[in-house]
């Protein structure tokens, strides 16, 4: 199988580029509920950063701003800016920012269950491209998911959660996205079937030049496929720094990389008034 070039290649990206530029924004829910405030964040051209935090700490209100999906949830970005290879596209559609090559995997690994991988495949190609692209990109997921190529003629529904959550990816693949935008890949799923889908799409991101912005409580996970994150609590950014550091963050470690274990209500209590990230 060939592979084919889905992003704009890691060689041909300016040092220092952007593709996508969060500047500022604030999301409500029915003109009352304020759900993110001041969220900025950057995500290089060719580059994988993971966003991380608790559930509810607004990380996927912040992809669903950037994939212009809030509409459909009566959320709005009241303030702020967003821009995708330097165009403000506040104002643009959820079918145009895919065109444009931002494309959103959402929680849940929602697939077409029946039809098979290779229909499912085939009907997420219908976004844009021609029947050679197509077939081009459809081997291109299959050389990277070979779990999928083995399956390409069952039918989705009887698919492993690993399997479904790689078809999942596969879909947004076929819209030869500029910028992959992953929400919790790995809720439901085993260490090991976590690792592998981790390992494939790192590979997709340094081969193929493709931006990845991963949303994930998953921190350990996370930090060990990505060059940098974005720690979210109570719909702000409280830290941005490289993976290796975050690793090291003793808060970090101990509360989002398994070192709160054993810790009582008071412990965590003192820890949320303390927030030493924050000083």
């Amino acid at each position: 199988m060939t592979q084919v070039q889905i992003g704009s290649g890691p060689a041909s990206a300016a040092a220092g580029e952007s593709v996508l530029r969060v500047n500022n924004i604030e999301v409500i829910y029915d003109h009352v509920a304020l759900a993110i405030k001041g969220v900025s964040l950057d995500v290089p051209k060719g580059g994988m950063v993971a966003l991380l935090g608790a559930n509810g700490a607004g990380k996927s209100t912040t992809l669903k701003a950037i994939s212009g999906l809030l509409q459909s949830q009566r959320g709005l970005v009241t303030r702020g800016d967003i821009e995708f290879q330097g165009q403000a596209i506040n104002d643009l559609s959820p079918q145009k920012r895919v065109k444009m090559g931002i494309v959103q995997v959402l929680e849940g690994r929602r697939v077409f269950e029946h039809l098979t991988p290779d229909e499912n495949l085939v009907a997420a190609s219908a976004v844009q491209g021609s029947r050679a692209d197509m077939l081009r990109n459809k081997d291109m997921v299959y050389t990277y998911f070979t779990r999928l190529h083995q399956r390409r003629t069952a039918e989705s529904g009887y698919l492993s959660g690993g399997e479904q959550q790689m078809l999942a990816i596969g879909r947004a693949l076929m819209t030869q996205p500029k910028l992959l935008m992953l929400d919790e890949p790995s809720l439901g799923l085993s260490p090991l079937l976590v690792q592998e889908i981790f390992g494939i799409v790192r590979d997709i991101n340094r081969k193929e030049g493709l931006s990845v912005l991963l949303v994930e409580q998953n921190a350990i996970a996370a930090l060990e496929v990505v060059s940098q994150g974005y720690l979210m609590e109570n719909g702000r950014i409280v830290m941005h720094d490289s993976a290796e550091n975050m690793k090291k963050n003793p808060d970090i470690q101990e509360f989002y990389l398994g070192g709160a274990e054993g810790r009582n209500s008071h412990d965590i209590k003192h820890y949320s008034r303390r927030k030493r990230w924050l000083s």
